[in-house]
């Protein structure tokens, strides 16, 4: 995994972002009642590879956690390969709904 990021909850546009040398990498949300659809991640190609997604989705996670949500993974990413890899945050997955049935990760 990378250096510890600094991520920025953004509430107001729904998004847990980091500042990557000019650039930004970041998870993206949708409210739906008490959960959170995470239904995008998204790190510049210049940067994959270093566990900047996973940070980013931890934070996602924890916010979650921290605030009783569930979460609904739409993201291919989270769904998959993050989901495989932290099993411990599958008590707060939703599975089978998504806030918007025309998104994919």
């Amino acid at each position: 995994m990378s250096r510890e990021l600094s991520i920025v909850h953004d509430e107001s546009a729904r998004r847990f972002c980091a500042e990557l040398e000019g650039y930004e990498a970041c998870v993206m949300y949708r409210r739906a009642g008490s959960s959170l659809d995470l239904y995008h991640t998204y790190v510049p190609e210049v940067f994959r590879g270093r566990g900047i997604a996973e940070q980013l989705c931890q934070a996602a996670f924890e916010h979650a956690k921290a605030n009783g949500l569930t979460v609904i993974p739409s993201c291919s990413y989270i769904a998959g390969a993050y989901l495989k890899r932290h099993p411990e945050y599958e008590p707060l997955v939703k599975r089978g709904s998504t806030s918007n049935p025309l998104v994919s990760g």
